[in-house]
């Protein structure tokens, strides 16, 4: 499957990205929200399971009314970075780890709420729903599409073996991403180092539409540069300066800001 593979529709905000795999199909639903989220929705045979949250209450509607349309049953969501939003299929089984129940209720993932809470108002959803399913183990099948559960720092990213594909928080070919120093970006290298060793078609992330093996080894390659920047910096002003020089199209400033302060802490 190529990440090109898909027919598209046009809702009144949002678009939905779908690619049909035979035994199931990814919804892939592009949320145009204010900050580009992306949530999926997986299909077989009529059932499904939607993988994060969309935390703006006019993305919730529609995504519910595009979910409603396509006549999908929803069993799950799985909930990994993103919990905002828990007015969504209210009242459908919450599925999460632990780990990522700690991040979106009380650690990084509930201040990123309270952000964007003070941010943009009523018109985000700040709810958080409750777990009802803690993922115990590395395995996880929902409206009969297993997956793999792989723990990270924060919460877990999620292999679908029947879609050769893995979602994971961020990825990103033409944006800056948060990288919390040298040690951290070779930790991230050698994570897509591991998708392209798999042959992994799609890499789904919370930011960006799917992407493909080449946008992975353009990752890797700005991780690498930017360790190379880093190290022939002086300060956070001049790494900054280098990387947009470096990178002059690049997306998502104030993720490099926080980079920058990672590198070169005060």
């Amino acid at each position: 499957m190529q990440k090109t593979d898909f027919t598209e529709t046009s809702l009144a905000k949002g678009s939905v990205r779908v690619y049909d795999f035979g035994t199931a199909k990814l919804h892939a639903y592009q949320t145009r929200d204010l900050i580009d989220d992306e949530v999926f929705a997986v299909e077989k045979n009529g059932r499904g399971f939607v993988l994060e949250y969309p935390c703006f209450f006019d993305n919730i509607a529609e995504l519910e009314g595009y979910i409603a349309d396509q006549g999908i049953s929803i069993e799950g969501i799985v909930a990994a970075y993103h919990m905002a939003g828990a007015t969504f299929l209210s009242g459908t089984p919450v599925y999460a780890t632990r780990e990522a129940d700690e991040y979106g209720h009380a650690g990084g993932g509930k201040a990123l709420i309270d952000n964007f809470t003070a941010a943009f108002g009523d018109a985000f959803d700040s709810s958080i729903p409750t777990v009802t399913n803690v993922i115990e183990g590395d395995e996880l099948e929902l409206a009969g599409v297993r997956m793999n559960i792989v723990r990270t720092a924060d919460a877990f990213d999620v292999e679908i073996p029947e879609l050769n594909a893995v979602y994971t928080h961020m990825l990103g070919h033409d944006c800056h991403s948060i990288v919390a120093g040298a040690g951290h970006a070779d930790a991230i290298i050698a994570q897509l180092r591991d998708y392209q060793d798999a042959g992994i078609d799609l890499v789904l992330t919370s930011h960006y539409t799917p992407e493909d093996l080449k946008d992975v080894q353009t990752k890797i390659d700005y991780l690498e540069d930017l360790k190379a920047i880093a190290a022939q910096s002086d300060d956070a002003a001049s790494f900054k300066a280098a990387v947009q020089q470096r990178f002059p199209e690049y997306a998502g400033e104030n993720y490099l800001d926080m980079t920058c302060g990672f590198f070169f802490a005060e």
